[in-house]
């Protein structure tokens, strides 16, 4: 991908990552990272509402199937391993329980969120 069209991406998916943290905070989630990086990978978003942790993946494409087609098998993978670095160094969240979430972002602005999206293993 040439260096300007993975800036615009970059871009791209900082405005959609903004957008989502602020519906969720807009829901009564705490948002407690964002772009979260580990050895493995990176968390877009990770937040919590009454006890519940969610990893949140947020996919901006240009139409929500294809935002959803986005996460691959491997990509959870390396989601999962990712929550459980954010896990070692921040215990005492989730005590009603975790999960993955993915949140799709199309062209128009239409945002869809897909609660408890995959479990790893």
């Amino acid at each position: 991908m040439p260096a300007g069209t993975r800036a615009a991406a970059e871009a791209r998916g900082r405005r959609a990552e903004a957008l989502v943290a602020e519906r969720l905070a807009a829901e009564g989630w705490r948002i407690l990272a964002q772009r979260h990086r580990a050895p493995v990978g990176e968390l877009d978003l990770v937040a919590e509402r009454e006890g519940l942790l969610a990893f949140i993946e947020v996919k901006a494409r240009a139409r929500l199937a294809d935002a959803a087609a986005a996460l691959t098998p491997h990509q959870q993978a390396r989601l999962a391993a990712a929550a459980e670095h954010w896990l070692a160094l921040n215990p005492g969240h989730g005590a009603a329980g975790m999960r993955f979430d993915v949140v799709l972002l199309d062209a128009a602005g239409t945002m869809r969120r897909i609660a408890d999206a995959f479990r790893p293993g």
